[in-house]
């Protein structure tokens, strides 16, 4: 019999965070997080991290994990993931995978087998280090000499996707994009509801531009700052995360302060609209378009009933 799994996820800023605590509360759930900047300590105003006084008592895992130095890929966070949920399965609960990063829900659903592409540190610093020199950009034509499907399907601002899929041909010889649409095609291993929650698209930026503006009020230049304090650089992988290159940027007085928070803005804004079509293109997805519901509770009411349907909960 197949184990039962909950998907909350959708484009940025869209109100994932306080649906999934009453979602996991309604079903005796607790949240693994499904993004990639999140896992990381001394990073909460730019990455929108839930604060422990807001969980209300639902267990949250790979939030405040790593260091910012520490590498985190879909590798590990499958290998997180996965340890995690047999834990909770274990107690009883019910694991709901929770956030924005499509490929790194995509890995645990369907199983993708990454065992052919190990971690190769120096040929992953080797391509960190031409990316700060460089720029994203090159790096990001360095793909689309060796492999145009997965250049077309990665941001060049993705630096970290970018370096996988190159380190991937470089260990193997074969193309990521090729492997990826292989492993999508698997069955999940799961009995699912992979629900997307979605916005109208103004409605969704007008409220991505309002959430980097508060966060610039609650102290983002100076997070930035005391990573840098930290020992941290621009080349590290959580430090090419959105929000933090901008306003180093801005610190290293490459750019005025209001054109750095522009650019996050703007940045953010092309993020979810890509977040929204990878979603587009997996399946079995369940679409929550917000205006279509009163309110949380209303569209709460929506998700448990098809959770039931499909035999997750009674």
């Amino acid at each position: 019999m197949k184990k039962p799994l909950i998907i909350l996820t959708g484009p940025t800023a869209v109100g994932k965070t306080e649906l999934s605590i009453k979602l996991a509360k309604a079903v005796e759930g607790e949240i693994i997080s499904a993004d990639s900047m999140q896992v990381y300590k001394h990073m909460d105003i730019g990455t929108a991290k839930i604060k422990p006084s807001d969980m209300q008592g639902v267990t949250h895992y790979l939030i405040d994990e790593l260091e910012p130095e520490e590498d985190f890929n879909v590798v590990r966070f499958q290998e997180y993931a996965l340890k995690y949920m047999e834990d909770i399965y274990k107690r009883g609960k019910l694991p709901i995978l929770v956030g924005g990063t499509g490929f790194y829900i995509q890995a645990v659903l369907n199983g993708i087998d990454f065992k052919e592409a190990k971690e190769d540190n120096a040929y992953r610093d080797s391509l960190l280090i031409q990316a700060a020199e460089k720029g994203a950009d090159y790096l990001h034509d360095q793909l689309k000499k060796v492999d145009p499907e997965a250049a077309k399907a990665i941001h060049p601002n993705n630096v970290k996707r970018v370096i996988r899929a190159l380190e991937y041909h470089n260990q193997t010889g074969d193309l990521i994009s090729a492997h990826n649409e292989e492993q999508k095609q698997k069955d999940s291993p799961y009995n699912f509801c992979y629900f997307v929650l979605n916005r109208d698209r103004k409605v969704l930026y007008d409220g991505i531009n309002k959430r980097v503006d508060l966060m610039v009020e609650e102290g983002l230049v100076d997070e930035v700052k005391s990573l840098l304090e930290k020992g941290c650089t621009g080349n590290m992988v959580s430090m090419q995360g959105l929000g933090y290159k901008e306003i180093i940027s801005y610190i290293n007085g490459s750019c005025s302060l209001s054109e750095a928070i522009n650019s996050i803005k703007q940045e953010t804004r092309h993020f979810a609209k890509r977040q929204i079509t990878w979603f587009k293109r997996e399946k079995e997805v369940i679409w929550v378009q917000k205006e279509d519901y009163q309110d949380d509770e209303d569209i709460l009411k929506a998700l448990l009933s098809q959770i039931k349907d499909k035999g997750i909960v009674k």
